[in-house]
């Protein structure tokens, strides 16, 4: 009986080893007692297959909407889809560059953005206008928004309703302008963009990906006043950041 199923199995194995040669999957290594080792090496081309003929699925590229941004706006309106416009003063959309390369994204609004109905105008941004300068760049070049638009009141992370109501409006803007790096500002912000629950001092300064564009989790501003230690962190998570773009130059249409 274990010999017949031993022959069943190195039948079994032969047929999948002819079934991945067919697909063009090399570089599976398979021997038995009853059948030599069969070597056969890998396309890069072709998708990872299993031994028992599972194709890993291919990478998600994003597709590049055909709407445009002020569509997006005009579409949010004056927005009362979450309990948070009850208390906000404005509604504050992504700003910049329609074209940019490099994307910032921050959790939601502060004081001083509600007020002047622009992302990043306070504190946080001035310093965050700064690190964009720092790494060649300036703030006119770059696309700054936020997962949510509306203020939460006392500056408190947004719910997690409160940021699936407005996370559309943003992914459908990340779809339009196809920036190649978004750099995610604290925890709040990369959990959202990546649906992740690793912590922000566990991924930042390694780059994620968001569908085929480059993703770098760091530290929000706000939290580099309240610790300048983090600093240097962050700037570290940033120069790699600005090595990337300069050394992939994208082509202009």
């Amino acid at each position: 009986m274990a010999s017949e199923e031993l022959i069943n199995l190195v039948t079994e194995t032969k047929k999948q080893l002819e079934h991945l040669r067919a697909l063009g999957v090399e570089g599976i290594q398979i021997a038995t007692a009853a059948a030599p080792a069969v070597t056969v090496q890998p396309t890069p081309s072709e998708p990872l297959t299993s031994l028992f003929g599972d194709i890993a699925p291919a990478p998600v590229k994003l597709t590049k909407s055909t709407e445009t941004v002020e569509q997006i706006h005009a579409e949010i309106g004056d927005c009362t889809r979450c309990p948070l416009h009850q208390q906000r003063t404005h509604v504050v959309h992504t700003e910049g560059n329609r074209k940019a390369r490099l994307m910032f994204v921050g959790e939601a609004p502060g004081a001083d953005e509600d007020i002047q109905a622009r992302p990043f105008v306070g504190r946080a941004g001035q310093l965050l206008t700064k690190i964009i300068e720092a790494i060649g760049m300036k703030r006119e070049e770059i696309l700054i928004g936020n997962v949510n638009r509306c203020r939460p009141p006392g500056n408190r992370a947004p719910t997690t309703e409160e940021a699936m109501t407005c996370k559309p409006y943003l992914l459908r803007e990340i779809a339009v302008v196809q920036p190649e790096v978004i750099v995610v500002l604290g925890n709040t912000a990369m959990k959202n963009l990546l649906d992740t629950r690793e912590g922000i001092t566990r991924l930042r300064g390694q780059f994620q990906d968001y569908q085929g564009i480059k993703v770098m989790p760091t530290f929000h501003p706000a939290y580099l006043l309240r610790d300048p230690s983090k600093k240097r962190e962050t700037w570290e998570d940033l120069k790699k950041v600005r090595d990337y773009l300069d050394s992939h130059r994208r082509s202009e249409p």
